[in-house]
């Protein structure tokens, strides 16, 4: 790891903190989810925080598009993804925390250093405690005020001896927002009878980690606390799930006594219409958090009469993506209004990622619900649960098409079982992967057939491709510079060279040299008639007895992706 610290806060660094902090915030997930029993026991915080951080991360891409954005321009684009994807009180909360970020580098286009980095966390927790209506200790806003408390005493330290050090400041930060987590159980007793911390303080902690490892030049991998204090000087090791599903308060169920409806909406209003909602709001229920400005807001409320809410904002503004989510069902999922999915059908579809339009046809041709793939850019969640829901069925199969949207595919699977569909993931690490499952795709069959024989027959697909390398770099198979014709074998570069046709040709014998009955050639957007002309008659002619099939798949970046069954 590169210890190097950079002396600005650059779009490209803003753009890796939203992405390591996505990554991160994926491994946690479930440990957040499960650590979640305040304000309401729904075992959602992790995957609120994750969807809002999602929505950040792709706002910052979209800014990062331009080559002369600015670390200011990026940090404001990523406060506004999260301010318009927040979810849960946690990720209303978080997004003011990043509009903060965005306010406090206002002042500091010039350089990052010890002061940028305490007036950042300053103004975030400022921010913050603004937006809830009635503040408790004990939560993300006590972690994010002890994150800027700690920056500044570092500050302090730094200025005695006459320096400014950001990654020692935001170090100093990261490890006062630790300790303020530990003791989060002390201070809510909803905390210290599960013997858990936090929620939204762990998310707020692996944000905040995630911005100290990128400014460092690295990121290492989340760790979860094993124990904290319980509050009568005993350590408690976190359990699996915050409370036994038996109708006690952890789930959700009996035991949750608090208002019964969630509504979150986008609000847009006036200004000086904020603080009559608020009022309104407060009367009607709790957890109220509204944040934003310049006539755009995000408002987050418990109620019981979910309709009495969103009236008293249609008086003042216009509210919309209207969410109301039953607070008491077991899985916290929506029940009702805009946040379900769909009325599921009874039969089964299949969504699936391609990438280029000739693949997307093949797909659409065969019934597959499509996400389209965009060069370098994996799908979100959002884009999944909106195939899920376009596929209006009962039971659905996701083919993520990389290794890189898998996992986004998982926690998509996830949320739509919460709302009763029953969703499988198949782990397919390319399109040819995808392709070979579909063709074995039986939508009469029973779902467990269907999932086996599909994951068989992807799993047995070997896959390799040909890319050219854009820079200089040392790779599995020795250095290449940029303009180099790569040759990769199941996601591992393993063959460098300067002509397109040799180093196709040493591919597909290599994978052929241990056996396949059937190849499946997709040709990209960049390659021209007469090369794929030339490598199907080569294999044809050097492997008379292997099966050819071709397909123009039309894909960026990828002139050939092939596929070994």
């Amino acid at each position: 790891m590169s210890t190097s610290v950079p002396d600005t806060l650059s779009a490209a660094l803003v753009r890796d903190w939203a992405h390591t902090a996505l990554a991160a915030l994926g491994s946690a997930r479930a440990h957040i989810d499960a650590l979640n029993v305040f304000p309401v026991p729904d075992g959602d915080t992790g995957t609120n925080l994750y969807f809002t951080v999602e929505a950040a991360a792709l706002s910052v891409d979209a800014c990062c598009e331009k080559p002369t954005s600015t670390g200011v321009e990026a940090a404001r684009a990523l406060a506004t993804g999260a301010l318009l994807g927040a979810r849960g009180n946690s990720g209303v909360i978080l997004s003011q925390i990043l509009r903060g970020v965005g306010e406090g580098l206002d002042q500091a286009e010039a350089g990052l250093d010890g002061e940028v980095i305490h007036r950042i966390l300053r103004r975030g927790a400022d921010l913050a405690y603004e937006a809830v209506a009635h503040p408790v200790e004990g939560t993300i806003l006590t972690v994010m005020r002890s994150a800027a408390e700690g920056a500044e005493r570092a500050l302090g330290a730094a200025a005695a001896e006459g320096r400014s050090d950001a990654a020692a400041v935001m170090d100093s930060a990261v490890r006062a927002a630790e300790e303020a987590l530990d003791l989060t159980p002390t201070m809510l007793e909803a905390l210290r009878l599960a013997g858990v911390v936090d929620a939204g303080g762990q998310g707020l902690v692996v944000v905040l980690r995630s911005l100290a490892d990128v400014i460092r030049g690295g990121a290492r991998e989340w760790q979860p606390l094993v124990a904290q204090s319980t509050g009568d000087g005993a350590e408690s090791t976190r359990p699996s799930a915050p409370f036994p599903a038996d109708g006690g308060p952890g789930d959700g169920g009996p035991g949750y006594q608090g208002p019964a409806y969630e509504v979150m909406f986008l609000f847009d209003a006036a200004d000086d219409a904020v603080p009559d909602l608020r009022a309104r709001l407060d009367a009607l229920g709790d957890s109220l958090v509204v944040v934003g400005g310049d006539r755009l807001w995000n408002v987050h409320v418990h109620v019981d009469d979910a309709g009495a809410a969103i009236e008293a904002a249609m008086e003042l503004g216009r509210p919309f993506r209207i969410r109301v989510t039953h607070l008491q069902t077991a899985s916290g999922s929506p029940s009702s209004g805009a946040g379900a999915l769909m009325q599921p059908g009874s039969q089964r579809s299949v969504v699936a990622v391609s990438h280029g339009p000739g693949v997307a046809q093949l797909l659409s041709e065969a019934d597959i619900v499509i996400v389209p793939a965009r060069a370098n850019v994996r799908p979100s969640t959002a884009e999944l649960l909106a195939a899920i829901g376009q596929a209006h069925a009962s039971e659905v199969v996701i083919l993520p098409s990389d290794k890189d949207t898998t996992a986004v595919a998982e926690i998509a699977a996830e949320e739509a079982r919460g709302q009763g569909l029953r969703v499988s993931v198949i782990p397919t690490r390319s399109i040819v992967q995808t392709l070979a499952a579909v063709a074995v795709h039986d939508p009469l069959a029973r779902f467990d057939d269907d999932v086996v024989a599909m994951t068989r027959a992807a799993g047995a697909t070997r896959y390799g491709a040909i890319t050219v390398a854009s820079r200089d770099a040392l790779t599995t198979a020795g250095p290449c510079r940029a303009g180099d014709i790569l040759g990769l074998v199941d996601g591992d570069i393993g063959i460098v060279g300067a002509d397109l046709s040799s180093v196709t040709h040493e591919m597909i014998a290599g994978m052929l040299a241990i056996g396949g009955e059937l190849i499946t050639l997709v040709f990209g957007a960049d390659a021209d008639e007469q090369w794929r002309t030339d490598v199907a008659e080569w294999v044809a002619e050097a492997f008379p007895l292997i099966d050819v099939v071709t397909y123009d798949g039309g894909q960026p970046l990828w002139p050939l992706i092939l596929g070994v069954e």
